[in-house]
């Protein structure tokens, strides 16, 4: 599963934030030149947005649905895709104007009582496996004619709204089409094309073959596909995946290769492993309340000592043969807004004497024992080898003696969020590419995490980068909230931020200008 947004967002103030909208002309088109071959593990949950929140259905709704806003390929700023142009029009109204002459692949128009329909109707069915989460701060929608969509925030000027729209609970769905009430099945929807995407899907085999065909009337962001058809094939065994592009069977795989077959795989002549910075977060997280120590002073030493004693390097290089990059800071690189804090205060590197210094100034006895919680199941089975990592490390320093244990993910999630894990692992799959994203879920009072940190200096410094429009103040705001939380505070100690990482045949082109934190993998760019 993807993250999903706990807290409520926005705070009074008047909003700024705007983005200008992109001309009105036709950019789709039928694509051309030959057809592409994408492997991948991750499985479709639903192609209905309402029901779908994770990364096998993102892929597919990337293809098939058009935003309001999106991500353009390598920018994590959205722009507008259906609309014309959106901002704010008052500090708790966003509005948007959508281009004109908009339609299905069925042929039924695409208005903004489509986009209406289509937030009504998501926050209406509340699925538990969907996104309606990330529509916390929505209070309402209205389209006042077929071209004007307006969004009443229920807290003023939050700047991270614009990010929102591109996300898998803003997807555009067709009134004529989907149900207002219930999940609509995918054999269905295939049936009905309610597509304005790059892309249709014209045959669909779920979770074993799905065939995409561009969509010629497509009007958005993208522009026209660079292949006319692309094909995704379905693997449960990412062995017989890395086997079939390094046969030339495939020609892209898209998650999720182990950090041993892509060391492999960078040595074949035959394929290129593309990767770039990306948005996914790997880190330990402390239960205050729980943790060692007998005070405040002496389990803030215990955090800051963890910090400074474990080898992000060796952790990247050793465990992830570099699919993983060492993270100094919960914000990861790529982010706006993020810095190094971690680095900058404590150092890039290992520092057993720095640790023991903070322990022995609080006056907490050694070895500390630490029990550290970890699953294989979420994270993947390179947690085992990476938690073993960690405990050599913290241990090899003679401040610690760490007792790891391994459960299975859904026992994990209850306890870890019911106070029965003093210290564990957590990883973040982010919603979209704003630094808020990556600091309110889990520094608030009532955060994500459960963990029973919350500090009204805290909570004032997010308010004020969240509602902050001029992105150079936020920007500033964001590096002293950052110092902050690694100087003082540190409930969590971030580790290890991913890449994003494809395979593709020496043939094939434009894979590097789709990979961005934005997790959206965009089909119309690929080419051979």
């Amino acid at each position: 599963m993807r993250a999903k947004r706990i807290a409520a967002v926005g705070f009074a103030g008047l909003a700024v934030f705007a983005i200008a909208g992109c001309g009105s002309g036709k950019t789709g088109g039928g694509g051309g030149g030959a057809g592409i071959l994408v492997g991948t593990t991750d499985k479709v949950t639903s192609l209905d947005p309402a029901k779908a929140y994770d990364n096998g259905s993102l892929l597919a709704e990337t293809q098939v649905y058009q935003f309001l806003m999106n991500f353009p390929a390598g920018d994590a700023t959205p722009k507008p895709d259906a609309a014309d142009k959106c901002g704010f029009t008052s500090p708790t109204v966003y509005s948007c104007t959508l281009k004109p002459g908009l339609k299905f692949v069925n042929g039924d128009p695409l208005t903004a009582k489509s986009v209406k329909f289509s937030f009504d109707r998501m926050v209406k069915i509340d699925d538990p496996q969907g996104p309606k989460a990330l529509l916390d701060n929505l209070a309402s929608t209205d389209a006042p004619d077929d071209k004007t969509v307006n969004f009443t925030l229920k807290q003023a000027n939050d700047q991270t709204f614009p990010a929102i729209l591109p996300t898998q609970a803003a997807a555009i769905v067709d009134e004529k089409v989907f149900p207002a009430d219930k999940v609509m099945a995918d054999e269905d929807i295939v049936k009905a094309k309610p597509f304005s995407g790059p892309y249709t899907i014209s045959s669909y085999d779920k979770n074993k073959l799905v065939e995409y065909k561009s969509n010629p009337d497509y009007n958005g962001l993208f522009g026209k596909p660079k292949s006319d058809t692309v094909t995704v094939k379905y693997y449960a065994e990412a062995s017989n995946m890395k086997l079939d592009v390094q046969q030339g069977n495939i020609d892209v795989v898209w998650h999720t290769l182990s950090p041993t077959d892509l060391d492999s795989l960078r040595n074949d002549s035959k394929v290129t492993v593309h990767q770039s910075p990306g948005g996914d977060t790997r880190y330990i997280v402390f239960n205050l309340n729980t943790q060692p120590g007998g005070n405040p002073a002496q389990k803030l030493a215990v955090r800051k000592a963890v910090a400074t004693a474990i080898d992000r390097d060796a952790l990247a290089s050793s465990v992830f043969k570099g699919t993983w990059s060492p993270l100094y800071s919960p914000v990861p690189k790529g982010v706006p807004g993020a810095t190094e804090a971690l680095k900058d205060i404590y150092g890039a590197k290992p520092n057993k004497d720095a640790a023991a210094k903070f322990l022995a100034d609080s006056g907490m006895a050694t070895p500390v024992e630490l029990n550290l919680q970890y699953t294989t199941e979420h994270y993947g089975s390179a947690s085992s080898e990476e938690y073993a990592a960690i405990k050599n490390q913290l241990e090899a320093t003679g401040l610690f003696k760490v007792n790891l244990q391994s459960t299975e993910w859904v026992a994990y999630q209850k306890a870890r969020s019911s106070d029965g894990y003093p210290v564990f692992q957590f990883g973040w799959f982010p919603d979209y590419p704003d630094a808020d994203d990556y600091l309110r879920p889990f520094f608030t009072e009532d955060n994500f995490l459960r963990n029973h940190f919350g500090d009204p200096k805290i909570t004032a410094e997010l308010n004020a980068e969240l509602t902050e429009g001029d992105p150079a103040k936020r920007a500033t705001v964001l590096a002293t909230l950052q110092h902050d939380l690694m100087a003082d505070y540190l409930p969590i100690v971030p580790l290890l931020t991913g890449n994003q990482i494809a395979v593709a045949g020496k043939d094939v082109q434009g894979v590097d200008s789709t990979l961005d934190p934005s997790s959206k993998f965009r089909f119309g760019v690929l080419s051979k």
